[in-house]
């Protein structure tokens, strides 16, 4: 018989903290879980559509319940149950404390300097943490145009702390990207013709130390040091080192790594699949649990 609502939450308590075993979870789980350790428990969080927003619903469950979560449509502090098909799915208004529309999500919250984390996509990365949604090649004549910033360059400048969610390969991830939609720790300098830090470039503003602090991919988590420039933190399971030195543009720094990424919890992936993303509209697929987990949802 199917659990009500009401049973699924009494469960969430009795899952076991225990770490899931290979062939438990898949990939996409494993990422939106890690964003999901970006968000801190007072954040007032800027979330795109797609994992960002699986990534966001599934820290309000887990570690941090008082996040509150802005989507650019107007929604403000929805309490959804489900995650939405994008960020003007009127699911995401359940119990929101207000409905506006971009003034109010922009002009307001954003460029008065509330929002505390954004989180985005992007079609390519710089070392610098800088990121492309325009266009590949030249701007006049691109080899391929791209839907455009859509407010990644908003969110991700103004934005106190952004995390990144991007899928890795060579060609996107590379040492200057052919066209910056949001720049990162390095910037241009239109005074001086060239690349310089963003807090010498941007000192004097609001924005000079906000930027990127972390990146999740499909092969391992990435943070920046002091200099603005991106390092490897963790690699996921079955990943190695080499392998995503090879998928990478650049030299890579990889002196940082505190080993693989941890598998995500049986209480984590309970509640990515029965209350974030139960219909799969983000996530390709729903993994059957072990014995032990099932026994314990049946009751």
């Amino acid at each position: 018989m199917a659990k009500s609502m009401e049973q699924l939450m009494e469960l969430i308590e009795k899952m076991p903290e225990e770490a899931a075993k290979p062939g438990e979870f898949i990939l996409p789980e494993l990422m939106a879980i890690q964003i999901a350790h970006a968000v801190r428990n007072d954040d007032i969080v800027f979330a795109g559509t797609g994992l960002p927003m699986v990534g966001i619903m599934t820290a309000n469950f887990l570690n941090a319940p008082n996040a509150l979560l802005i989507y650019e449509s107007g929604i403000c502090d929805g309490k959804t149950m489900h995650v939405p098909m994008s960020v003007a799915d009127q699911r995401a208004a359940n119990m929101s404390s207000t409905l506006g529309g971009l003034v109010d999500t922009f002009g307001y919250y954003l460029q008065n300097g509330y929002v505390s984390l954004g989180f985005l996509g992007g079609a390519a990365i710089d070392k610098y943490g800088g990121v492309n949604v325009t266009s590949i090649g030249d701007y006049y004549k691109p080899g391929h145009r791209f839907t455009g910033s859509g407010g990644n360059s908003d969110i991700g400048t103004m934005a106190h702390r952004v995390a990144y969610i991007i899928l890795q390969e060579k060609r996107r991830f590379i040492e200057r990207n052919d066209y910056t939609t949001t720049p990162g720790w390095w910037c241009w300098d239109f005074k001086k013709n060239e690349w310089k830090p963003k807090k010498e470039v941007w000192k004097g503003t609001a924005y000079a130390n906000s930027g990127p602090v972390a990146v999740v991919t499909n092969m391992g988590t990435y943070e920046f040091d002091d200099k603005g420039e991106i390092f490897l933190k963790t690699f996921h399971p079955g990943v190695t080192v080499e392998q995503i030195k090879e998928n990478c543009g650049f030299d890579l720094n990889v002196k940082n790594v505190v080993g693989e990424t941890r598998n995500p919890t049986y209480k984590e992936l309970f509640v990515l699949r029965e209350f974030v993303d139960p219909e799969l509209i983000f996530l390709p697929q729903k993994v059957d649990y072990p014995a032990s987990i099932q026994k314990l949802i049946n009751g």
